[in-house]
């Protein structure tokens, strides 16, 4: 159980594949100008992560390793088309606008990261756990990144919700600001980098804190040493 509190804890806060990494960043930045985008993008390279970690792991004695790295970006390329299709045909509005970021899972680094250093040497539920909470994590950022840059933005909280969740959700809309003009510097590129860093700042600040609570190690000296 300790391994898992582990691997929980690394995926999404110590060895968060955004925050510390600094993995995907190309859809990170790109897709993050609305919670709904963001939690799509979020969810399906989550799936990915969950699926190849797990296949990488049954088949990690059979592959030599001369080909590992091929083999397993055919493995990612067949689950990232596999959950392209599947979103095409199920949320077709929402594939329109996340557009070539979807394929764009097979390169990122984050997943082929996960199959190499971790699902190739451990066991098979290691490995799907690994999977969903590094998912997990980059989802968390881009989350919390998309609610930023959509709230400074457009004023707005959930806009589109219906594209995931169906008509029943278009009144999960949450307006901030009465009016709004909007912030355009939000939604552009400089204000996702702008976001990040401010994230990121945030995330480092809470682990500094997190490190002074803690109380110093008191050192043991030996009777012997003491003599």
């Amino acid at each position: 159980m300790s391994d898992y509190r582990q691997i929980i804890r690394d995926g999404m806060w110590t060895n968060n594949v955004a925050f510390v990494q600094i993995l995907g960043m190309c859809p990170l930045l790109a897709v993050s100008n609305t919670v709904v985008n963001a939690l799509g993008l979020g969810l399906a390279t989550t799936l990915t992560l969950v699926a190849t970690n797990g296949i990488v792991s049954m088949i990690r004695n059979v592959v030599r390793p001369e080909i590992r790295i091929p083999v397993f970006v055919l493995i990612i390329a067949s689950v990232v088309t596999a959950i392209e299709l599947a979103m095409n045909a199920w949320f077709h509005e929402l594939y329109k606008i996340l557009g070539i970021f979807i394929p764009l899972i097979v390169t990122n680094c984050s997943v082929i990261a996960r199959a190499e250093a971790f699902a190739s040497r451990n066991t098979v539920g290691h490995s799907l756990a690994d999977g969903l909470f590094m998912g997990l994590g980059f989802t968390t950022a881009l989350i919390l990144l998309g609610a930023m840059r959509e709230g400074l933005g457009f004023g707005t909280l959930l806009a589109q919700s219906h594209l995931m969740f169906g008509e029943a959700a278009r009144g999960m809309k949450i307006v901030l600001f009465e009016d709004y003009k909007g912030f355009l510097l939000a939604i552009l590129p400089p204000g996702a980098f702008l976001g990040l860093g401010l994230l990121i700042a945030l995330k480092n600040i809470i682990d500094k804190r997190m490190a002074a609570s803690k109380p110093a190690a008191i050192p043991v000296v030996s009777a012997e040493a003491s003599v």
